[in-house]
């Protein structure tokens, strides 16, 4: 895998930011990990340990663990979650 699918923006995610907009738990990442169906990255932050995974991969696994309407209704409340988050700060502008 070349390194630019890492250095994307927004092409990597963090396992916590794959369980909240996915829907994954952490077991079912781990099992993933250990199949090598996901490739990772360790990386700390603050002293903190966390994974580093390829969104692409995430989404296959979710599309073939749980299918495609559930893929797409992730992405649409990750979307709203968004837009909700800019109209509150809008509004405290």
């Amino acid at each position: 895998m070349p390194e630019s699918g890492w250095n994307s923006k927004g092409a990597a995610l963090s396992d916590k930011s794959a369980r909240e907009e996915y829907g994954l738990t952490q077991e079912e990442i781990l099992a993933a990990i250990r199949e090598g169906r996901l490739q990772y990255r360790e990386n700390h932050i603050h002293g903190n340990p966390y994974l580093r995974l390829l969104r692409a991969e995430i989404e296959a696994l979710v599309k073939e663990k749980y299918g495609e309407p559930h893929l797409s209704r992730m992405k649409l409340q990750t979307e709203l979650k968004s837009v909700r988050s800019q109209i509150r700060s809008l509004k405290t502008k």
